[in-house]
C-alpha cells in the first residue's frame, strides 16, 4: 500500500497524552452551570467541532434531564452558545500546558518525512487554540507541514471531511486512496471515512482510552490488554481500517 501523505489529529494523537486539555475545559464549563458531567459523557463526542461537542453533551439523556431540573426548562441554542463560550475561555487558559508530543511521535514523524511523506493535521481546536499549542509542540520537535481547524472550513468540523481536503490541497496530495488519517476518537475515524482516505486509530494515550500515561503504565498486563481491546473495538465499530498500539505502527504499515 503506497501513501503520499499522512494527516494526524492533534490532541490525544500526536500531543497531550490522553487528550486531557479539552476534557478539563468541558467539565469545568458544565460545572459552572451547575451540571457535573461524567468522563464518559465528556469523551463520547471528542474530536467534534467544540460547539457541536457541547450540543451533543446537552442532548444526552442524563445531562438534558439535569439541565431541565436545574433551570425549569429544556436547554436551547442560547445555552449551547453560553456553555461553549465558557469552555473556550477555559481551554484557552490551559491548552498551552498540554502541548507535549506523545511518546514516539517526533521520531516517527521524522522517519515518515525521510520516506518522502507529507505530514498534515486536522483538529477539533479552533485557530486561536492552535496558535497557542502549535509553537509549543514545535519547540518540542513536532511540527506538521500544515494544519487546518474548523475555522478554515466554514465551521464544518468532524465528521465533515473538509479539513482533510484542505490538507490535501495544501500538501499537493491528489489521490485519497494514497492518504492516511490517524486519530484517537470516533470522530476522527468518521472524518477519514467520509473523505475516502485510509483510517487508523491509535490505542495508547487516546481519548477513547482516557488514561494518563502513569495510569496506563500502572495497569497489570491483564488490565492493559482489557483496556487495549476495549479501545480497539470502539475504533473497529466506527469503521477504522487499521488500529495501532501506538504511532510507531504506522511505520510498519507503510513498509508493508
Amino acid at each position: 500500500m503506497k501513501f503520499d501523505g499522512i494527516i494526524f489529529d492533534w490532541a490525544g494523537t500526536t500531543v497531550d497524552y490522553g487528550c486531557f486539555a479539552p476534557v478539563k475545559a468541558f467539565i469545568d464549563a458544565f460545572e459552572s452551570f451547575g451540571i457535573t458531567p461524567t468522563l464518559e459523557e465528556v469523551r463520547k463526542p471528542m474530536g467534534m467541532l467544540k460547539i457541536d461537542h457541547v450540543r451533543t453533551m446537552l442532548s444526552m439523556d442524563r445531562i438534558s434531564r439535569l439541565w431541565e431540573e436545574k433551570y425549569g426548562r429544556p436547554w436551547n441554542e442560547e445555552d449551547v452558545c453560553q456553555v461553549y463560550e465558557q469552555s473556550e475561555r477555559l481551554i484557552l487558559k490551559i491548552v498551552e500546558q498540554y502541548s507535549d508530543p506523545k511518546p514516539y511521535v517526533v521520531e516517527t514523524v521524522d522517519a515518515l518525512r525521510a520516506m518522502g511523506l507529507k505530514i498534515g493535521s486536522t483538529t477539533g481546536y479552533n485557530d486561536a487554540m492552535m496558535a497557542l499549542v502549535v509553537p509549543e509542540a514545535a519547540k518540542a520537535g513536532y511540527a506538521p507541514d500544515c494544519w487546518f481547524s474548523p475555522d478554515a472550513t466554514g465551521q464544518k468540523g468532524r465528521p465533515w471531511p473538509y479539513m482533510i481536503f484542505r490538507n490535501m490541497e495544501a500538501l499537493g496530495l491528489q489521490n485519497v486512496a494514497r492518504v492516511m488519517k490517524v486519530g484517537d476518537t470516533v470522530a476522527d475515524i468518521k472524518e477519514g471515512k467520509n473523505a475516502g482516505v485510509v483510517t487508523v486509530g491509535i490505542i495508547e494515550g487516546s481519548s477513547v482510552m482516557g488514561l494518563t500515561r502513569e495510569e496506563y503504565e500502572a495497569l497489570s498486563p491483564q488490565e492493559k490488554q482489557a483496556a487495549d481491546e476495549r479501545t480497539k473495538k470502539v475504533y473497529e465499530d466506527a469503521g477504522a481500517d487499521f488500529v495501532m498500539q501506538d504511532i510507531r505502527g504506522i511505520l510498519e504499515l507503510i513498509k508493508e
